[in-house]
């Protein structure tokens, strides 16, 4: 099958080349010239532009988008004109779902098909294959089969469910029509809602664990800082990246990320390739304000991008408050840097 791929960055590249090793022809165009020529050199068919890019596939003729969610509308502009009716859109980044039940009622009118995937996999994907979730038409899910197939895992050596008795998903293949457009992104902005509290969690918990050794550190007696009791009970020096390893296996907190988690750490044990400011793409934004709007609790997921923003030194100011409030009622004097 024929498909085109507009934005060849870290994942669409891969995908492109996963498309390739499977036999389908991939007409492929970028902003830039290198990124093109590179996977031409690997059998990519390159395009000049979009124009060319559209010229280059056979109806109905499938578009597939693989860029940031701020450029998704101006890319739209450029190849709807060129697109005729029942070609296909695809948005396989993480776009806000709303944007995409208005892109999906702008193109029918056009008579374009659009379809929203949510793309889980990362840099990782090119090997392991893309966890797929896809919103839009049945007749342009219909079609675009094959490359969705290609592109998602398969079933590997995961066992079925236990109690499973459907037989008529792809969800064991790695990639499942959710619905109608919209619902693909949808559910790929709750997952990574989710993976933000998954990665808090891990991320507090051997926090504790780093900090286990914390009777041994000598401080300073005063009114600012309550004492330690018991620091005899906190003098463990523990080994993180043995610690992960030794979770992965067979623990109930094992999981993809946990194995990544252990690999960092083995690297760079005490991380210092990392400043700690962690970035949030809006899905976990997006997650909450559907938790508000459809009125369900989700204090974890809420806390856990709080801590995002608190990483990112948006709280210092508030901390500042606090402090000036400490020293007007009760004179209290901040202690330096790096102190208790």
């Amino acid at each position: 099958m024929r498909i085109g791929m507009v934005g060849l960055g870290r994942m669409g590249a891969n995908m492109v080349l996963r498309l390739l090793k499977a036999g389908h022809e991939v007409v492929v165009w970028d902003y830039s010239a290198t990124a093109i020529q590179n996977l031409a050199s690997k059998g990519a068919v390159a395009a000049t532009d979009p124009k060319d890019l559209v010229s280059k596939l056979s109806e109905p003729k499938a578009v597939w988008m693989m860029i940031p969610a701020a450029y998704v509308d101006e890319t739209i502009a450029v190849f709807s004109p060129l697109l005729g009716t029942g070609d296909i859109l695809i948005d396989g980044g993480n776009s806000y779902y709303k944007d995409d039940i208005r892109r999906a009622k702008e193109l029918a009118a056009k008579g374009i098909q659009y379809v929203d995937v949510g793309t889980s996999g990362g840099v990782w994907g090119l090997e392991r294959g893309y966890c797929e979730m896809i919103g839009g038409p049945d007749k342009a899910v219909a079609f675009l089969d094959p490359i969705l197939k290609t592109l998602a895992p398969g079933k590997g050596n995961a066992e079925p469910t236990p109690g499973r008795t459907r037989t008529d998903s792809t969800a064991e293949e790695g990639y499942l029509h959710c619905g109608p457009s919209g619902s693909g992104h949808f559910v790929k902005m709750v997952h990574n809602g989710i993976e933000y509290g998954m990665m808090a969690a891990y991320a507090e918990g051997l926090n504790i664990l780093k900090n286990a050794n914390v009777g041994k550190v000598k401080r300073e007696v005063d009114a600012e800082t309550t004492p330690l009791r018991e620091p005899e009970n906190y003098q463990f020096d523990l080994d993180l990246p043995e610690i992960t390893e030794v979770w992965r296996r067979g623990s109930v907190v094992a999981s993809w990320l946990l194995d990544l988690t252990a690999d960092a750490l083995a690297r760079d044990p005490q991380l210092e390739t990392f400043g700690g400011r962690v970035s949030d793409s809006g899905e976990g934004r997006w997650t909450i304000q559907a938790a508000i709007d459809e009125g369900v609790p989700a204090p974890v997921l809420t806390t856990s991008l709080y801590e995002r923003f608190s990483s990112r030194n948006q709280a210092i100011f508030a901390d500042k408050i606090c402090s000036a409030m400490r020293y007007e009622f009760g004179g209290h004097h901040e202690k330096p840097e790096g102190s208790a």
